[in-house]
């Protein structure tokens, strides 16, 4: 199967329960949403085969392989999953969860949309992106982690006070951007 890739590339995962982890990321292109404050250029890629994509991820020293997009549930299966195993990789996901996973992923992170029904029930930590709404409903999925994140940075102090009345969640900067590294 070719998948599109946007990019592979090495560095620091700066969101999320992994952060400071060193990771190769795989960016799918594409995605089924079209978020109004997404940061990421997904549209352009290159068709990939599993070996290619392998090869180029076993270029870099990292365990840590992060599926990310665009929207990676579009590309994968359980047999990409199968070969990042194959080569010693704990694979992890970034997905807007409106689409059935392979259950062989290691870690789920689920970045849920405001009335955008859920096609995944398995997560170990959700990360909202947030812009001031009602998070009660993301209270009830199925995470051991609970994340909000400031929308580009752009709203901090907002978040800030939202984690401090709810403390089941945790802030989550984008410390990539922070610290100026991809």
């Amino acid at each position: 199967m070719m998948r599109k890739i946007n990019e592979i590339f090495y560095s620091l995962q700066g969101e999320g329960y992994h952060t400071g982890t060193p990771a190769v990321f795989i960016r799918f292109s594409g995605c089924n949403l079209k978020c109004s404050f997404c940061d990421t250029q997904h549209e352009a890629g290159t068709l990939m085969t599993d070996d290619e994509i392998i090869a180029e991820v076993s270029k870099y020293p990292a365990v840590t392989v992060i599926l990310t997009g665009g929207e990676p549930s579009l590309w994968i299966d359980d047999a990409l999953i199968d070969r990042l195993h194959e080569a010693g990789k704990y694979v992890c996901i970034e997905t807007n969860g409106t689409r059935p996973l392979p259950e062989s992923i290691d870690w789920v992170t689920c970045s849920p949309k405001q009335g955008v029904k859920l096609g995944i029930t398995r997560m170990d930590e959700v990360k909202v992106v947030y812009e001031g709404q009602d998070i009660s409903i993301y209270e009830l999925l199925p995470a051991e982690h609970f994340f909000l994140q400031p929308c580009s940075c752009n709203n901090t102090a907002l978040t800030v006070d939202c984690v401090m009345r709810h403390p089941k969640w945790r802030l989550s900067l984008q410390t990539h951007k922070l610290i100026d590294i991809r």
